[in-house]
């Protein structure tokens, strides 16, 4: 057959069935991403004789004698394209997987089309930027600034990766082709609760190309969590890497290996299983009830799981102070329950990972993953090998948002790669994302409150139950943190706290963006009101009486020492933001008719900027021969920006552009050690050891000048590539070539997560509410935010517009649905929806002018924190409107008709 790719003619045979997606893909033109294959994200368009298409939708064969083109075809003699240069000139990307397909859709687009982009961009899926920043681009809108020389901190400066990302280029996991590459596949679980009897392999061997068929009776016998985290003794070890028993419909139980996908996949239909049916429990207050099916018997110290007959992997409580008597002297008392939805992270790309052994005999892995150095070390325990035996490394990461804080696809190819001597590559589908990975904690939280009739909190009381599912990866640390900073935020003499993980035979939850503190801060926060609405007073001034204060001790419901400190205070500039923002009659008038009802909002928290558990990072940072330097840290990129930031820590430090910094990342080999990007981290830690790495090199480099230029140090600074000092001047080119001691050309600097600041922020929400169908519209959306040193405006109104956006989905519509059987059955972008461009209102964005005296240069982290109160905003605005409290997300359409529609009865 005769096709023509990106100007290229040439012939090619695509296989039987074979998609267009997959087709341009195997021919090299990786900035095809498959971020679903069923048509739903458009991360795969390409134009089709100038026309955009869903490429996993067209039969490769319908390529035939037409002119395709892929985002890597549309610059022109090396010139980019207008898209893309307007895409580069915002920065309109984050994580950038999606990019390549939202490029070709708005290339294609006239100016009469980029009226009504809601419609003309509903096939475009992003989960990272929000929209905005898009709707910035296709507009001509220019977002970065120059980068100048000794303002690289609080400069726009783009993305050192943006070309790469705008251009297609940029290489993702599974962005390479390697010779002799096999493929690998998973049997997974048709049922909630089982054990297997019998496991038969002939047919499935008999499979032309299958290589490998492997069961639990093939792996090393040894318990783990796929959790990372430096102290994995806060995690249980429940989890083996293929077992004999299943706890969830989705688990993996056999693994295949063959020479293509499609033969893998056959080999998986022939494998068959004999199962011994058991007993499950799906709901947490079941599962701790007596004579609920036990998901874990060995339950001793060495799991640590603590009350297996009870499904508890874990009940923390504590209390400061004395809550039954701070409810005593209340003048007003609420309490109420809500729940809170089990939520997908729906990052474009999927988990994946490619493993092989190299010819210096160590095994390499190429993951897409937020922690190379923990994956590292845990696959180094399962397969009893040293450390120094393994290679983790990542290249471009299609976001994580938590949860690429696993192992999931590493240690079964590793396995393969192992036992075949071939590479291995194993990529997960969109639906294996929905039914066999992680997903926020869905949890059952009371709250109580009770105040003086002026509104001075008395007493705080929190019971929680978390559904941590069939494995308890994460489930303390996220339960922790859900009786943390919430509880933190407000000042209260009393508090109580009591919480579960409770194990359930459902998809098992993990790290999830706001790490545990989102669903309290739903229930609190709305719980806030309605204790203002007993006493009669309003929203912001019950806050202000009882908002966390500067000098305060940030204290929830534990009276041990803590690290917790306040680094900077702007909790009073965030309230009053909004505030002022809300009643300025900015944003969109309510729908005329009286069907329509309008309220207003507001949901308040303060973050702390690292998780309590260890974290540490470590940078190196070099002078390099032609005068410029060199940045090693172990942080990932995955949309984050954290490395264009640091790069402009080193160049504020140092007087020079972010140009002159070069980098390595999120590699084992060529990085020191670091944690994980997770937690707010990459900021408060790794950025942390940018800075002191930066302070140490800038004062060696002083020293070589003085010493060099017998001018005292003191006299001496650095502009650019060279020293000044007194009226002599010596370039740092020169400054390398002679300096008598190397070893103060390159420096190492640590830093640790303690103590730990505090972000805070505030959000407020006017929306309008149908009272018959139950449809919300957002009105205005308003974020204030105490980062601390903004080092990247453009950056940090993207990671805030981000997570609003993932607020309003998760909020609104966002919920995996199961069965009663626990199965999955939404398990597709189709029916699991989140946000589209027109779902997304512009938010008004303003920060506070705080500089945190912990941060890096004063920077707090912003990625976490911004989705945390946006659920309590709109659920405070829903009641404001209708007179009901929802206290069960999401707010669709369909369950606020039905709870106002028995309100009328």
């Amino acid at each position: 057959m005769n096709y023509k790719i990106n100007g290229k003619s040439f012939r090619a045979e695509p296989r039987p069935g074979q998609c267009l997606r997959t087709f341009v893909r195997d021919l090299g033109w990786f900035g095809v991403k498959k971020g679903c294959d069923a048509g739903d994200c458009g991360a795969c368009t390409v134009w089709l004789d100038g026309k955009p298409v869903h490429s996993c939708l067209v039969p490769a064969f319908r390529a035939e004698g037409r002119e395709v083109t892929t985002v890597q075809g549309l610059a022109h003699n090396g010139a980019l394209h207008p898209m893309q240069k307007a895409f580069l000139n915002a920065q309109a990307y984050q994580c950038g997987f999606c990019t390549a397909g939202m490029i070709m859709t708005a290339a294609s687009l006239s100016e009469e089309e980029k009226k009504d982009l809601p419609f003309r961009l509903k096939g475009n899926l992003c989960r990272c930027t929000g929209y905005h920043a898009i709707d910035d681009a296709i507009h001509s809108i220019v977002s970065i600034e120059n980068d100048k020389v000794g303002q690289a901190c609080g400069a726009s400066i783009q993305s050192p990766l943006g070309e790469s990302i705008v251009t297609g280029n940029a290489h993702y996991t599974m962005d390479v082709a390697m010779e002799g590459m096999l493929h690998l596949k998973v049997v997974r679980s048709p049922h909630a609760h089982a054990r297997i009897k019998a496991i038969r392999k002939d047919r499935a061997l008999a499979v032309p190309g299958v290589h490998a068929v492997f069961t639990w009776e093939d792996v090393p016998r040894r318990l783990y969590t796929t959790a990372t985290h430096d102290d994995f003794h806060v995690d249980p070890d429940d989890t083996y890497m293929l077992d004999n028993v299943a706890r969830f419909i989705g688990q993996r139980l056999v693994a295949v290996v063959a020479e293509t996908e499609a033969a893998a996949e056959e080999t998986c239909r022939l494998v068959e299983v004999d199962y011994d049916v058991l007993p499950a429990v799906f709901d947490p207050d079941e599962a701790m009830r007596p004579g609920a099916p036990i998901l874990h018997e060995a339950g001793d110290a060495e799991s640590r799981i603590e009350e297996p007959e009870h499904n508890v992997f874990i009940k923390i409580e504590s209390e400061v102070g004395d809550v039954e008597k701070g409810f005593a002297e209340a003048d007003a008392v609420y309490e109420g329950t809500y729940d809170t939805n089990k939520i997908q992270h729906a990052h474009m790309e999927t988990h994946g990972s490619i493993v092989w052994r190299g010819e210096d005999g160590r095994i390499h892995v190429r993951t897409s993953t937020q922690a190379p150095h923990l994956t590292k070390n845990k696959l180094a325990y399962l397969f009893s090998m040293f450390p120094h035996q393994i290679h983790v490394f990542t290249e471009r990461v299609g976001g994580g948002f938590g949860g690429k804080q696993e192992l999931l696809s590493e240690d079964l190819c590793m396995l393969a790669a192992l036992k075949t001597g071939r590479p291995v590559k194993w990529e997960f589908t969109r639906t294996e994302e929905f039914t066999s990975t992680v997903s926020r904690h869905p949890m059952k939280i009371t709250i109580k409150l009770g105040a003086k009739k002026d509104g001075t909190l008395t007493a705080m009381q929190i019971r929680n139950v978390s559904n941590t599912g069939a494995y308890g990866n994460h489930a303390g640390e996220v339960l922790a943190s859900s009786l943390g900073s919430a509880m933190a935020t407000y000042r209260c003499s009393n508090k109580k706290g009591v919480g579960y993980a409770v194990y359930t035979n459902t998809v098992p939850s993990g790290a999830f963006r706001g790490y545990g503190a989102t669903q309290p801060t739903f229930a609190i926060e709305c719980a806030m009101d309605e204790l203002g609405l007993k006493l009669g007073i309003d929203p912001f001034a019950i806050r202000r009486k009882n908002m966390l204060q500067d000098h305060d001790p940030v204290h929830s419901i534990w009276p041990a020492p803590h690290d917790a400190a306040i680094g900077s205070y702007g909790f009073d500039q965030c309230f009053d933001l909004v505030e002022k923002a809300l009643a300025s009659g900015r944003g969109e008038k309510k729908p005329e008719g009286e069907d329509w009802l309008e309220g207003t909002g507001i949901a308040a928290h303060a973050q702390d900027c690292a998780p309590p558990t260890e974290h540490r990072s470590e940078a190196y940072l070099t002078l390099q021969p032609d005068g410029t330097y060199h940045l090693a840290i172990g942080s990932g990129e995955f949309g984050n920006g954290i490395t264009n930031a640091q790069r402009q820590v080193v160049a504020s430090v140092l007087n020079t552009r972010a140009g002159n910094v070069t980098m390595d990342f999120a590699d084992t080999d060529r990085t020191p050690y670091d944690t994980g990007t997770f937690g707010s981290t990459g900021t408060s830690v790794a950025t942390l050891a940018v800075n002191k790495a930066a302070d140490a090199l800038k004062e060696s480099l002083l020293d070589i000048a003085s010493i060099l230029t017998k001018v005292p140090a003191s006299e001496c600074r650095i502009e650019n590539d060279r020293v000044q000092c007194g009226n002599r001047s010596i370039t740092l080119k020169e400054l390398h070539d002679t300096s008598p001691f190397r070893d103060k050309l390159q420096v190492a600097r640590k830093a640790y997560n303690s103590p730990r600041s505090t972000a805070f922020l505030v959000h407020g929400f006017r929306i309008a509410v149908h009272c018959v169908t139950g449809e919300i519209r957002i009105l205005q959306s308003v974020q204030a935010f105490d980062a601390g040193t903004i080092l990247n405006p453009m950056q940090a109104r993207g990671q805030v517009e981000g997570g609003i956006a993932q607020g309003i989905g998760t909020s609104l519509f966002e919920r995996m649905v199961l069965d009663d059987t626990g199965a999955v059955i939404n398990p597709t972008f189709r029916n699991y929806r989140i946000p589209a461009f027109a779902d997304i209102p512009r938010s008004e964005i303003y920060f506070a002018v705080t500089c945190d005296r912990y941060g890096p240069l004063g920077a707090k982290p912003v990625g976490e924190a911004p989705i945390i109160p946006i659920a309590a905003a709109l659920g405070n605005a829903l009641a404001d409107a209708t007179g009901v409290r929802f206290n069960s997300l999401p707010f669709s359409a369909d369950r606020i008709f039905a709870q106002l529609t028995e309100v009328k009865k």
